[in-house]
């Protein structure tokens, strides 16, 4: 096995012209299967078929708006100047940390709005969240941005518009990801109080990606230290104390009644999840930029319209 050069167009096609990508993609096969499920898993969670759609919307919501939101905020001097360009995730995408902030909050509303035990949905939560966040890091390496640390290790890659052959590091922390899998559902056959299996993830999530990240390139800062470095032990520290106070939360299954069906108002949140799920595909993996320049290359006659206004001042680097 050498070195390789990264040659995948990152548009899957353009509908109307507007521009699918695959990074974009990986958020609607997120969204669908975790919505699969919570359908699965329905009764035990003591949900409606209606109330498994509203989880799924606010669940989809909340990751994106949180997403946006950060990578807004690490790009605060440009979008201070453009405020119009804050909701346009066609030009600039998501940060990571921000995907999960967003999903608790989601699930939180959802569990207020509906009462229901928020322990154990956000419990019902990590292990969708786990392969969300692991099939969207394919999106990222398909798309080729964030980059990894010059090298030579034989599976070194060699992206667009990067110098050297480098780490394919979100390859890497996708497979960690990938990997929570299981650690989760050992935990959950053999049995963790409430809100266990929430914790366990954000751990694992953060705190091993802590030392992925040491083969990443940062370019943005947060705290004085590397922007996702910064969030990363924020997030540790903030699980490593929900596991210290969930050790001592009784070893209790909690079981949930069963829910009343409510079909009315059940088409338009099919409808509006439905759409949630197919506008997620125009989502860009990259930072605010002038896109077409840096994918011009691997996808001849990429040109901005009315959707793609031109962005004089590109700022730093993607997360």
């Amino acid at each position: 096995m050498g070195p390789w050069v990264h040659d995948i167009d990152p548009i899957i096609g353009t509908v109307a012209g507007v521009h699918l990508w695959w990074y974009g993609l990986s958020y609607s096969l997120g969204f669908l299967n975790a919505h699969l499920f919570f359908r699965r898993r329905r009764g035990e969670l003591g949900l409606s078929m209606r109330e498994v759609y509203e989880l799924s919307l606010l669940l989809s919501l909340g990751v994106l708006a949180g997403g946006r939101l950060l990578c807004v905020y690490y790009e605060r001097a440009f979008y201070l100047e453009r405020p119009g360009l804050i909701p346009a995730v066609w030009i600039g995408g998501l940060a990571t940390h921000g995907l999960i902030l967003g999903g608790l909050a989601g699930v939180a509303i959802f569990c207020l709005l509906r009462r229901k035990p928020m322990l154990v949905m956000l419990d019902a939560l990590a292990i969708p969240a786990s392969l969300i966040l692991c099939v969207g890091r394919v999106g990222n390496f398909i798309d080729g941005q964030i980059l990894g640390s010059v090298t030579s290790v034989p599976w070194a890659v060699k992206f667009p518009d990067a110098e050297g052959f480098r780490h394919p590091v979100v390859l890497y922390d996708g497979l960690k990801n990938l990997l929570i899998v299981p650690v989760l559902l050992h935990a959950r056959r053999r049995g963790v109080p409430p809100g266990g299996l929430a914790a366990r993830f954000l751990f694992l999530y953060a705190f091993l990606r802590i030392f992925i990240d040491c083969f990443r390139e940062y370019p943005l800062t947060f705290l004085g230290l590397p922007a996702g470095q910064a969030m990363n032990i924020l997030l540790s520290l903030a699980s490593l104390a929900l596991l210290w106070r969930n050790r001592k939360r009784p070893m209790t299954r909690i079981t949930l009644p069963p829910a009343r069906e409510h079909p009315s108002g059940l088409w338009w949140r099919r409808g509006l999840f439905a759409a949630v799920v197919l506008g997620s595909m125009v989502i860009a993996s990259d930072a605010t930029r002038d896109i077409p320049a840096k994918y011009g290359k691997r996808h001849p006659g990429l040109e901005y319209s009315r959707m793609y206004p031109p962005i004089p001042n590109p700022p730093g680097e993607r997360r």
